[in-house]
């Protein structure tokens, strides 16, 4: 999800309200602290929070009691959970690679 659909989702008017915090976004809908999409007169749902809480340690520990809706896309091209799983790819081809290579040595 980009920046301006994360902005969609601010908890007013009866939408969800959705917060993103190391690049894995909330659903903070149900939360009776996140009334109208906003908690309590400091943060606004539809943003990126990460930087603001960084000094609430607590606060990962809290998001993890809410479900988890999708990632934070910063940039074009690949988000780090894409990037990670071809990450991951690239490693098992070059491992089947030297097998084979392996293999064929010791033929």
């Amino acid at each position: 999800m980009t920046r301006e659909e994360l902005a969609q989702y601010d908890g007013r008017d009866g939408r969800k309200a959705y917060v993103a915090v190391d690049d894995v976004i909330y659903d903070l809908t149900d939360s009776p602290r996140w009334q109208n999409g906003e908690h309590e007169g400091t943060h606004q749902a539809g943003q990126d929070l990460t930087q603001a809480l960084r000094q609430a340690r607590h606060v990962r520990a809290v998001l993890k009691n809410f479900p988890r809706v999708g990632y934070l896309d910063n940039e074009p091209g690949l988000s780090p959970q894409t990037a990670r799983k071809a990450n991951q790819l690239i490693f098992l081809f070059f491992l089947m690679i030297a097998a084979l290579g392996a293999y064929l040595l010791l033929r």
